[in-house]
C-alpha cells in the first residue's frame, strides 16, 4: 500500500520543505537497511547516542529523496534539490502517528500480544493455525518496540484479513503509544515474568502496564490460574470480554485438561461452556503447552473449527527464533534461517547477511524454497524476491521447489540454479561446488532445509557453544541505560570475547555503534580488522615487537611505562607516523601497570610534549573493588588520585583527552564517576559483577549423550576409581572434557550439568575428551542434549562450585568447541 508524500505530510502534521512528487511504500529508520530508495521515507530518529540526521547526506547519495526530520538541513535547496523534508517536533512520534493513521484504515481482527515470554511463539503458531484460510500480516521476528511496532503495523495491506502484532515494553509509560498504534480487537497476555523487572516497582505494576494494551479491546485472553494476572485484570478498567483460560477452574471460558503421552501432549478443552474438542501437539514442555492453549483460544475466537484446530495443532512446527551463523565447509559461512518463509522475513534475513562485514570478499549466495500463503501471484511474489535479492547484494541464487522452478525466468540474477527438491540439489554439482561463499539458507520447514545445513556445516565436535547475539545487545543496552547522555563506551572483547568469539561479538557491537573495542594484544586486533571491523580498537597489552602491526592496522595501544613510551615514539618516528592516538594508563592502587599519578605526571607530560609521533587520546585507570561496598573508601582514594593525575594531563594539552575509570561494576555503583567514557567487560557477557547475578545469558555450552550404560553398585567410574557407586546406576558418557574447558575439579560429584532439565552429577575423573554423568532416575536417551551451562544453569553456579570467578570458566572454553551464533 502506498501513500503520496502530500498525504503523509497531512497525516503526521508536518511542515513540508521541497516540492517533489513521490509515492511512499517503505519506511526506514536504520540507514544500513536501505533497499528501495525511490519509494522510501526515512525517519531521522534521535537518541542519546545517535542522530538519524547525520545519515541524510549518505542516504540522499544512495537515492533516498524523502525524509522526516526535526531540523531541515541548511541550504537544503542547494544541497538536496530533489528532496522532500517533512519537519516535525518529534520524529519517533511522527512515525508512530503515521502507523496509527494507517491502522485506522482497517476494520479487521487485530490480535495484540504482550507478555514477558512466549509472544513470538504464540504469534507464529496463530499464523500457522489461521493463515491457510486467511491472509495474515504479523510482526516480523520480534518487532515489538516503540520503533518495531509501527514498522510492523505499516505492513498491513489492502487484502489483509487478520493482523497479529507483538508489543514489548521495558519501562512504565511505554504501552499507551503501542496501544494507539495496534488498536487490538483481541488482546493476548501470555504471562508476566522477570524480564525488565528492574524498571518496575513490582510484578503487579508491570502486569498492569502490559494490560494497558487492551484498553479498547473487544476480547482479552489471559491465564486465570496466575494469581497476579487474575488480580490485575480484575483491578483494571478493561472494557472487553474476559476470555480467560484455566486448567483448574472448569467454569473458565476456556477450560483445559492436559495430559502428556510420551513425546506429545493431549489437550481436552471446553470453549465458552458449550464447544468441546481435543487437540494434540508434538511438544511436552510446559511453555509450549501454555502457548498452545493461548493460540487455541484465539483461533477458536476467530472461528477456526475444532476439527481444523485439531488437524493444524498436530502439525505445529517449533519456532526457531534465530538467525544462526555457522562455520561451513570449504571456506563458507552459513546463515541458517528456518524461522518462517515469507517476503518480509526474507528481507530481514537478507539485510542481516548484507550487514555482516566480510573482509574476504566472498560471494553472497541465497538458497531459497518456495514461499507459501503470500497472498500474491507467483509473478508478483518472485519478481519481488528477485528485486530484494539484487538490492541486498545476492550474487548467486539457488531456488528449491516447484513454484520457483516454474518462475525461474523472474529471478534476474545471472548465476542462478533451480531444483524441485532438496534431494536433487544435494546430489547436484551445484551443491558440490559451493566454495568460499556467505550462504543464506532460507526455507519453509516442510522442504527439509535442515538437511542442507547438516551437509554444509563443518563437521567438528558434537559439543557446541551457542551465543545469543541479541542477549549481547540487551546487556549492552542494560548498561547504556545507566550511563549519562554523551558518555562513550569501550567494550572489552579480549580473550576471544571472554570465550564467546571476538569476531562475531565485534560485528554485533560495531553494528550497535559502540565507541571503542578493546583487546589484549595486537594479533587480536588484526583478526578483527581482517574480518571487517572498522571502528576504534584499543590494545590493552601492547608488545614492543608489534608496533608496526599496530600502525599498519590502526590499532591504538595503551601506554603504561616510560620504557614503553620511548620505544613506541621511536618506532612511530621510524615509520613517519605523527599524532598516533594512544591511551595513557595510571596506577591508582591496582599496582599492576601504569604511571604513578603522584610522581610521574610532570615527566610524562614533558616527554609527550617534546615529540609529535603520538598523542594521548584517553587517560584511564582501574578500580580495584568497585563491585564491593567494603572497598568504597579505597575506591574514593583511587578516584581522587586519578582525577588529579588525569586533570593535570588534560591541562597540558589543548585537545580533549577522554577520561575513564568506571568498569561494569563502576557504571552502576559510581554513576558520578562515569566521566567521558566507561569500560564494559563482564557485564556485556551477562554477569552483573555487583551481585554475581545473570542479566541476560549470552551463551550456552551444550553437548549430547553418546552412550548410556547400566552400572551395578560397587563398580567404579573412570580413571583411578575415584567414584565408586553406592547403588545400581544409569551412567551417561558425554563428549566434553578438560581439553574443551570443563574443569577437572567438577568431577567426582562436585559439580553437575542438566539433562532434560534435571541435575546430573559428574562421576569419576573428568577425562580429556569425555566425561561421565549419573542420570539415574532421569528420563533420557542417547542423543539427548546436555547443558553444561546456559539459561537454566548459570555459569556462576560453576564458578561458585570451583571457588573462582565467571571469567575463568568462560575464557576456558577451548577453540575446538564449535561456536554457533544466532540472532532472535
Amino acid at each position: 500500500m502506498t501513500y503520496t508524500i502530500e498525504k503523509i505530510t497531512t497525516l503526521v502534521g508536518a511542515r513540508r520543505f521541497g516540492h517533489r512528487d513521490a509515492n511512499i511504500a517503505f519506511l526506514l529508520t536504520d540507514s544500513r537497511s536501505l533497499c528501495f530508495p525511490e519509494e522510501t521515507l526515512f525517519f531521522a530518529l534521535t537518541s542519546e547516542r545517535n542522530d538519524g540526521h547525520n545519515y541524510i547526506a549518505d542516504l540522499y547519495r544512495r537515492g533516498v529523496r524523502n525524509f522526516v526530520v526535526e531540523q531541515v538541513p541548511l541550504s537544503y535547496e542547494v544541497n538536496y534539490p530533489e528532496a522532500n523534508f517533512l519537519r516535525v517536533a518529534d520524529t519517533l512520534k511522527a512515525l508512530q502517528r503515521l502507523a496509527e493513521r494507517h491502522r485506522d484504515e482497517y476494520d479487521i481482527p487485530i490480535v495484540g500480544i504482550t507478555g514477558s515470554n512466549g509472544k513470538t511463539v504464540v504469534k507464529e503458531w496463530l499464523y500457522q493455525l489461521i493463515s491457510p484460510d486467511k491472509i495474515v500480516i504479523r510482526s516480523p521476528r520480534s518487532y515489538n518496540s516503540q520503533i518495531g511496532v509501527p514498522l510492523s503495523v505499516w505492513l498491513l495491506k489492502e487484502d489483509t484479513q487478520v493482523g497479529i502484532f507483538e508489543a514489548g515494553i521495558s519501562r512504565p509509560g511505554e504501552m499507551p503509544a503501542l496501544q494507539t498504534i495496534i488498536q487490538p480487537t483481541i488482546g493476548v497476555l501470555t504471562n508476566v515474568g522477570s524480564a525488565h523487572q528492574e524498571n518496575f516497582a513490582s510484578k503487579e505494576a508491570k502486569c498492569k502496564e502490559k494490560l494497558r494494551l487492551f484498553y479498547e479491546s473487544d476480547v482479552i485472553v489471559y491465564c486465570m490460574d496466575d494469581d497476579t494476572i487474575r488480580r490485575c485484570v480484575s483491578e483494571s478498567t478493561l472494557k472487553g470480554e474476559l476470555l480467560a483460560w484455566s486448567s483448574k477452574d472448569d467454569k473458565a471460558p476456556m477450560y483445559v485438561h492436559i495430559h502428556i503421552e510420551g513425546l506429545r501432549t493431549v489437550v481436552d478443552y471446553t470453549f465458552k461452556n458449550h464447544l468441546r474438542g481435543q487437540y494434540t501437539i508434538p511438544f511436552i514442555d510446559s511453555a509450549s503447552i501454555e502457548n498452545s492453549v493461548v493460540a487455541a483460544t484465539v483461533a477458536l475466537q476467530l472461528d477456526v473449527t475444532p476439527d481444523v484446530l485439531a488437524e493444524r495443532m498436530a502439525r505445529l512446527e517449533p519456532v526457531a527464533m534465530r538467525l544462526e551463523v555457522k562455520e561451513g565447509q570449504h571456506g563458507c559461512t552459513l546463515i541458517n534461517d528456518s524461522y518462517n518463509s515469507d517476503i518480509k522475513s526474507l528481507d530481514i534475513a537478507l539485510d542481516f547477511m548484507n550487514r555482516r562485514p566480510d573482509h574476504k570478499g566472498r560471494r553472497r549466495t541465497l538458497i531459497l524454497s518456495d514461499i507459501y500463503q503470500s497472498g500474491q501471484s507467483g509473478e508478483s511474489l518472485y519478481g519481488e524476491v528477485s528485486k530484494l535479492a539484487i538490492e541486498r547484494g545476492v550474487e548467486k541464487f539457488i531456488g528449491i521447489g516447484a513454484d520457483l522452478f516454474s518462475h525461474a525466468d523472474l529471478i534476474k540474477i545471472s548465476e542462478k540454479f533451480f531444483f524441485k527438491t532438496v534431494e536433487s540439489f544435494l546430489q547436484s554439482e551445484v551443491f558440490r561446488s559451493l566454495r568460499d561463499e556467505v550462504i543464506l539458507i532460507k526455507g519453509a520447514r516442510q522442504f527439509g532445509f535442515d538437511r542442507i545445513t547438516e551437509n554444509l556445516v563443518r563437521k567438528v565436535h558434537e559439543t557446541v557453544l551457542e551465543v545469543n547475539l541479541n542477549a549481547v545487545v540487551d546487556n549492552l543496552n542494560y548498561y547504556r541505560d545507566m550511563m549519562k547522555p554523551g558518555t562513550k563506551l569501550v567494550c572489552m572483547i579480549k580473550a576471544d570475547a571472554y570465550g564467546a568469539g571476538s569476531v562475531e561479538i565485534a560485528k554485533t557491537l560495531q553494528d550497535h555503534q559502540v565507541d571503542y573495542l578493546a583487546v589484549a594484544v595486537a594479533d587480536e586486533g588484526v583478526t578483527l580488522r581482517k574480518n571487517g571491523i572498522t571502528g576504534n580498537i584499543m590494545i590493552m597489552n601492547p608488545e614492543m615487537s608489534a608496533f608496526k602491526t599496530m600502525f599498519d592496522y590502526d590499532l591504538e595501544p595503551e601506554v603504561y611505562s616510560f620504557r614503553l613510551l620511548e620505544a613506541l615514539v621511536k618506532a612511530a618516528e621510524k615509520e613517519g607516523v605523527t599524532d598516533y592516538p594512544v591511551h595513557i594508563k595510571l596506577d591508582t592502587g591496582m599496582h599492576r601497570l601504569g604511571f604513578d599519578p603522584k610522581h610521574d605526571m610532570e615527566e610524562l607530560i614533558r616527554r609527550l610534549k617534546r615529540q609529535n609521533a603520538i598523542i594521548p587520546r584517553s587517560v584511564f585507570s582501574h578500580f580495584v573493588g568497585s563491585d564491593d561496598d567494603g572497598f568504597d573508601a579505597f575506591s574514593t582514594r583511587q578516584f581522587e588520585l586519578f582525577d588529579q593525575g588525569s586533570r593535570q594531563l588534560q591541562q597540558a594539552f589543548s585537545h580533549n583527552i577522554l577520561r575513564h575509570i568506571d568498569n561494569s561494576a563502576g557504571i552502576e555503583h559510581f554513576p558520578e564517576r562515569q566521566l567521558d567514557m566507561c569500560r564494559l567487560g563482564l557485564g556485556l557477557y551477562g554477569i552483573n559483577p555487583r551481585n554475581n547475578q545473570t542479566i541476560h545469558t549470552i551463551s550456552a555450552l551444550k553437548t549430547t549423550i553418546l552412550q548410556l550404560r547400566h552400572v551395578p553398585a560397587g563398580d567404579s567410574i573412570g580413571y583411578s576409581r575415584r567414584t565408586v557407586l553406592d547403588k545400581d546406576s544409569l551412567i551417561a558418557a558425554i563428549p566434553i572434557g578438560y581439553a574443551d574447558g570443563l574443569n577437572r575439579r567438577l568431577g567426582n560429584r562436585k559439580g553437575y550439568c542438566l539433562v532434560n532439565g534435571k541435575q546430573a552429577q559428574y562421576v569419576g575423573n573428568i577425562c580429556m575428551d569425555v566425561c561421565m554423568i549419573d542420570v539415574t532416575g532421569i528420563d533420557c536417551k542417547e542423543g539427548d542434549m546436555v547443558e553444561i551451562f546456559g539459561p537454566e544453569l548459570p555459569v556462576t553456579v560453576l564458578s561458585d562450585l570451583l571457588e573462582t570467578i565467571p571469567y575463568e570458566v568462560m575464557t576456558g572454553i577451548s577453540n575446538r568447541v564449535r561456536r554457533v551464533y544466532y540472532q532472535d
